[in-house]
């Protein structure tokens, strides 16, 4: 006679596997990530015989065409490898309290408290789990505000790092209370002036002969075109990036140790790893 199935919670200080990285998954998630590094730096990385250098006009339209095609490749393969109905469901209400909340102070002043909490959620869930919020929670903001365009792949594989790296902090299983809100409050404030300063490499390549001083000179040195970075970075998005890291470390130290509390709860409940077992009915 078929028995019933129970599954048991998982304990409180393990981390939940939400998304188990295979080797598949891993290899996928580091290939695109290899692919973003070149997308966002060729401007600095190509030498100046590069092929790249010869179409600076065409490069990031090229790359933006290619980046949606290897973030589907990940997803499909981390589905596939590891995502289940309940990390599906869970998956689905996050990405859409993310794009709930990226509108608010969108465009003020950089406050976007969508990092606040992509990087808690990377934190609780982990890495492979962290990368495709990151990735979803973008596109459905986008949906909903009009913001899709050449730019989006590349907001999603930024803010799917963000994530991702919340998930590989150290001390996810042993680090509770202050010290963790301190450290993520600290990764947060990095990662909000960092997300800034990456998608400024996405369209920098595009103002190529507005301004000698700003702008990227397809050939010239690294050091001339790195010292032109800078100074666009700073004329341009600085004032939006570094109070984009403040609010969310801000957010984290105020409002980070409820939000872990409930996640981890949510997580146990759900008991992603926790291996099912059959009583006789």
């Amino acid at each position: 006679m078929a028995g019933r199935s129970t599954t048991g919670r998982t304990p409180a200080g393990r981390r939940v596997a939400a998304v188990r990285l295979g080797w598949r998954s891993a290899t996928a998630l580091a290939l695109v990530s290899a692919v973003g590094v070149l997308a966002f730096g060729w401007p600095l990385l190509a030498s100046p015989s590069s092929e790249l250098v010869g179409h600076s006009a065409d490069a990031p339209w090229i790359f933006a065409l290619l980046m949606p095609l290897l973030l589907a490749v990940v997803a499909a393969t981390i589905a596939d490898t590891g995502l289940d109905a309940k990390a599906v469901a869970l998956l689905g209400v996050l990405a859409a309290a993310g794009a709930a909340l990226r509108p608010v102070g969108a465009g003020t002043a950089g406050l976007e408290p969508i990092f606040f909490l992509m990087v808690l959620a990377g934190r609780v869930l982990g890495p492979g789990f962290g990368f495709v919020l990151g990735n979803v929670s973008l596109f459905v903001s986008a949906l909903l505000t009009g913001g899709v365009g050449p730019w989006l792949p590349f907001q999603m594989l930024a803010m799917g790092w963000v994530t991702m790296g919340a998930g590989l902090l150290p001390g996810a299983t042993r680090l509770r209370g202050r010290a963790e809100l301190a450290l993520l409050a600290g990764y947060g404030a990095v990662a909000g002036l960092g997300y800034g300063l990456v998608m400024n490499l996405q369209g920098w390549p595009y103002l190529a002969g507005v301004s000698s001083e700003l702008s990227f000179v397809p050939g010239d040195p690294l050091a001339d075109n790195l010292r032109r970075y800078v100074a666009y970075a700073l004329a341009t998005s600085l004032g939006w990036d570094v109070p984009r890291g403040a609010l969310t470390a801000v957010l984290v130290l105020v409002f980070g140790g409820s939000v872990l509390r409930a996640l981890r709860r949510a997580t146990r409940r759900a008991a992603f790893d926790a291996p099912a077992r059959f009583t006789p009915a």
